[in-house]
């Protein structure tokens, strides 16, 4: 940005500081301090600000040199770069023998949560906590900037943590350190007070919060694994029952393989065209007849899949029909309805086959056991239900709001009504009036 780019120049210039670390340039695409370290950093990003302009450039150093490079730890969606800058920042940290790193990155709120487990924004987020790196989060009072009133957190992330914060976080509520500015400018209303001018010292009672490091009407410490959670695959048993009947020959007929019998995709022949759909619609006619054979139409609810599966090749052998696999296969759907009391079915190998509209999703803590999870929230409800452990997936999520929770009871009844009875004379007033 050029204009940005002149004004921090003209900024170091009053100041009668140079401009020697000052490039003007993409940070993504152009790493002009590559080969450099830093002992303290801070940032305060663009909020929500899509990188698909550097989308390919992220992209191929992500895929190409994972931990070596950036963001190997993960790429966010498309439409918020904001996790980038953070990994930007880490790869700039010194080593801790050689003294560390501290750094302090302004966000919105999304960073906090975005993404379900597996997702980039939760792999970056378990990526930093699993490796101990954040320190803090601080809430700063809403309608802090210029061109926008939403709530923003400071990130402290930093790789040489004291030994009493080692495997800590620690969460600071300061939206309530601020002052009202007399004139508004743009969005910005709110200012944290620096002492002067008669203001209260915000700044240092938040510092004050964070460097006690005890917990208490602001402050809230948790371990690193408090945030992580497992997303796990809850799944049911397939329980079908089967019939011919008049409602699922419908449905039989509905069905997209059947129906596309007699179609044909010859456009310049029309010829073979005609010829293509009328064979399919006697292949139709020759199923229908198949299926309204005896032994299956009289054969009432089978609730085994493999008995009626049985059944109906037998029909389709006896009357001569010759059935495609994906075919048979929607036929036999077509004919099925979910059923509680039918008996479970297996794949080939005697494996339970899972209900896909029967599946469900659970969140359990980190810090819980699964099985412990499952037969105290799932079994007691649905006793057939287990977990595929091949899809669990661990996740990060730090819902800030949800800790500094305060519960405001509802106003007496007693008030309510006298509001309500006051209201509805000012209606019989105006009503009067009308009148």
């Amino acid at each position: 940005n050029p204009q940005s780019y002149a004004i921090c120049g003209s900024d170091m210039m009053i100041k009668g500081q140079g401009l020697d670390n000052i490039m003007f340039g993409d940070s993504f695409t152009n790493d002009y301090f590559s080969d450099k370290k830093f002992d303290y950093m801070l940032a305060n990003p663009p909020f929500g600000v899509e990188w698909k302009p550097q989308q390919n450039f992220i992209r191929k150093e992500h895929e190409e040199q994972g931990f070596g490079g950036r963001f190997g730890a993960g790429l966010p969606r498309i439409n918020d770069g904001s996790f980038l800058f953070l990994q930007h920042q880490i790869s700039k940290m010194k080593d801790p023998e050689e003294g560390g790193t501290r750094l302090s990155i302004v966000f919105n709120g999304s960073p906090l949560f975005t993404g379900a487990a597996g997702s980039g924004e939760s792999n970056i987020r378990q990526w930093i906590i699993e490796n101990d790196w954040l320190e803090a989060i601080v809430a700063l009072p809403d309608q802090l900037f210029y061109n926008t009133g939403i709530s923003t957190y400071l990130w402290i992330v930093t790789n040489r943590k004291e030994e009493h914060r080692r495997g800590k976080i620690q969460l600071i509520d300061a939206t309530g350190f601020f002052t009202k500015m007399r004139k508004s400018l743009g969005n910005k209303r709110n200012e944290i007070g620096d002492g002067r001018d008669g203001k209260p010292d915000h700044i240092a009672g938040i510092t004050r919060l964070y460097g006690d490091f005890t917990e208490g009407e602001h402050v809230r410490i948790f371990d690193n694994a408090d945030f992580g959670y497992q997303r796990i695959t809850v799944e049911r048993p397939l329980r079908l029952n089967f019939a011919v009947s008049d409602e699922r020959l419908g449905k039989v007929m509905e069905a997209k393989p059947f129906v596309n019998l007699a179609t044909s995709k010859k456009r310049k022949d029309q010829a073979k065209a005609r010829a293509e759909i009328a064979t399919g619609a006697k292949m139709q006619q020759s199923i229908l007849d198949a299926l309204d054979t005896h032994s299956l139409s009289s054969s009432g609810v089978i609730k085994n899949r493999d008995e009626f599966t049985k059944l109906l090749r037998g029909a389709f052998k006896d009357s001569g029909v010759k059935v495609a696999l994906p075919l048979f296969k929607a036929i036999l759907m077509a004919l099925s309805e979910r059923d509680e009391t039918a008996e479970i079915c297996t794949d080939k190998k005697g494996n339970i086959e899972p209900d896909s509209e029967l599946r469900d999703y659970e969140n359990v803590p980190l810090t819980e056991e699964i099985a412990d999870y499952m037969a105290r929230e799932v079994l007691p409800h649905v006793p057939d239900a287990w977990v595929d452990e091949s899809k669990t997936r661990v996740g990060y999520e730090i819902n800030f709001n949800r800790y500094f929770y305060k519960y405001t009871p509802p106003r007496p009844l007693g008030e309510i009504e006298v509001d309500l009875k006051g209201i509805e004379k000012e209606i019989a007033r105006m009503l009067e009036g009308m009148v």
